[in-house]
């Protein structure tokens, strides 16, 4: 019988968005608590080790992040704990490198870290998940990643996503969720499709629901708390994994495969 929280994790029992080799030993790494739930986040030994192949082991992995001067930034914080959580829309830097990621999802739902520039390293897209009534009367709204944000604009709405400086902890804009703004899905069967807004259903004691029209014309419908606008219009404010967010058939892929 079991006697608290478990403290491990097996690998046939990891996520399928860490995409983990279930010959390579019996056990993952658990991810600690943090900012992303345990299902939609990898831990930064996993990331070093598997997807950006800094470290052969998970030895090297836990020297590389314990290193006094603080090898690896998550959100411009340094990162120490090798099980730390580490989830969509995050922004990863090794400043020795001169490299930036943004961990996102691909097409199929499985992490990618996508290459970006300095300048675009400066912020995160944040969702809007809780506004409230503070203290003093001021609003606050509580973010997909955890954060909390005071004094911000009161035309920013539930569901709604904002571009947050993670240099000054201040919010530069937002992207309401609205008809005709690119949308990107980060949850469910379309996890990782990428599509402008077509239209949004209300329902009363129900799941709101969003249509998505993506690149090649193609519709799908999901959750609205699946999804996360990232641009007005059709501009994205990120730069997107390799496939633009375009789901494609197995056919489909196959002829690309030719085509190449």
């Amino acid at each position: 019988m079991a006697r608290g929280p478990k403290k491990h994790l097996k690998r046939v029992a990891a996520p399928h968005s860490w995409l983990m080799n279930k010959m390579g030993g019996n056990f993952a790494v658990r991810p600690a608590q943090g900012p992303h739930r345990l299902r939609e986040s990898i831990p930064l030994q996993v990331v070093l080790r598997d997807k950006l192949n800094l470290a052969m082991n998970a030895r090297e992995a836990q020297l590389i992040l314990h290193q006094k001067e603080g090898l690896i930034k998550v959100d411009k914080k340094i990162r120490r704990n090798h099980k730390y959580p580490v989830g969509f829309m995050d922004v990863i830097e090794i400043p020795k490198m001169k490299t930036n990621y943004r961990v996102l999802y691909d097409v199929k739902a499985r992490f990618t870290f996508v290459k970006i520039n300095d300048n675009e390293a400066k912020f995160k897209l944040c969702k809007i998940e809780k506004k409230a009534l503070g203290p003093n009367k001021i609003t606050y709204l509580v973010t997909h990643d955890g954060r909390t944000i005071r004094l911000a604009d009161k035309d920013i709405k539930i569901g709604d996503t904002v571009k947050f400086n993670l240099e000054k902890n201040e919010v530069e804009d937002f992207i309401p969720m609205n008809v005709g703004n690119l949308a990107y899905c980060s949850d469910g069967n379309n996890r990782g499709r990428v599509g402008i807004i077509d239209h949004i259903n209300k329902f009363d004691n129900n799941f709101d629901l969003i249509t998505i029209k993506d690149a090649h014309g193609h519709s799908f419908t999901t959750r609205t708390s699946y999804i996360t606008a990232i641009g007005k219009g059709n501009k994205s404010l990120i730069t997107l994994p390799k496939g633009d967010g375009v789901s494609l058939s197995i056919i489909e892929e196959a002829k690309k495969r030719e085509s190449e």
